[in-house]
């Protein structure tokens, strides 16, 4: 917490600005968890146009899922509406990455498919990493709706595990309260799998990976309980990684009727403001 703290101060000061740029050095992996590298690894073998759209970049280098593919010469866009991250992210993009178009804008499931029409990108992109700790799922909806890119990277509630189907609803002036209320599912996310043709192949950790069926020819694609025992249930450093999360630990050995009450309990002052069932 302090660290945080510490950090959250940093933001608004020229400490701060240099305490970002003296990290910004070439590395192995920006992600938090490697994503980035996972990416990597699935996209390399799919033919695919090197477009990358990143949906809550934060400050584009500190646990970005594409800084990595902008430095080795993606274009795209990356979104981003803190305005201090922003700040940053647009310092640092212009000096390496000039190939990126950047908008400091707050996205909904009503913007988002003009904000992409607006910077041309094309309707089969390559990479979307979507991170908005809120409504994704509805935002990642209306992108599938219009656009099919190859490989999505899409932040998970990772403690509500399958088969329960949760989703933050969309409504204009929700912001994050940093608590365990965000997001969307990794069930509920498989419904848009299903629904658009996509397969999930991955999750790492907190972030499910997907690609469009038609170029998935290499990658075993997966339900949402395989991909959740493989990537956070059974992951041996699952509880280091996300210490925060013991409080919902139990909901991993409930049945379903139990861990929906508990959620329901957990969450009683956003009643009437998400999905819940299985």
């Amino acid at each position: 917490m302090v660290v945080k703290e510490l950090k959250k101060w940093l933001k608004g000061t020229y400490l701060g600005f240099y305490y970002y740029f003296v990290r910004n050095v070439r590395k192995e992996s920006y992600a938090n968890f490697g994503e980035d590298l996972v990416i990597k690894d699935i996209i390399d073998q799919i033919f695919h146009k090197k477009v990358c759209v990143d949906i809550g970049a934060g400050n584009g280098f500190e646990m970005s899922n594409t800084y990595l593919f902008f430095l080795n010469g993606y274009r795209g866009l990356a979104l981003e509406v803190d305005s201090g991250d922003f700040r940053y992210l647009s310092s640092l993009y212009c000096r390496n990455c000039g190939n990126v178009s950047l908008a400091k804008l707050y996205i909904t499931p009503e913007n988002v498919v003009d904000v992409l029409k607006t910077y041309n990108i094309p309707k089969d992109f390559g990479i979307l990493s979507l991170d908005i700790d809120g409504y994704d799922y509805f935002v990642l909806e209306k992108i599938f709706g219009k656009f099919r890119p190859t490989l999505v990277c899409a932040e998970i509630n990772e403690k509500v595990p399958p088969p329960l189907k949760f989703a933050v609803k969309w409504e204009r002036n929700y912001v994050w309260a940093e608590d365990h209320f965000y997001g969307q599912s990794l069930s509920k996310l498989y419904d848009l799998c299903e629904k658009f043709d996509y397969d999930l192949v991955k999750l790492n950790y907190n972030n499910a990976i997907l690609i469009s069926k038609e170029k998935n020819t290499k990658f075993k694609s997966l339900n949402p309980s395989e991909a959740y025992g493989r990537g956070y249930k059974f992951q041996k450093d699952r509880k280091e990684k996300f210490p925060w999360n013991e409080d919902m630990e139990k909901l991993l050995s409930m049945n379903s009727k139990d861990a929906i009450d508990f959620i329901n309990k957990k969450f009683k002052k956003y009643r009437g403001k998400y999905i819940l069932g299985v």
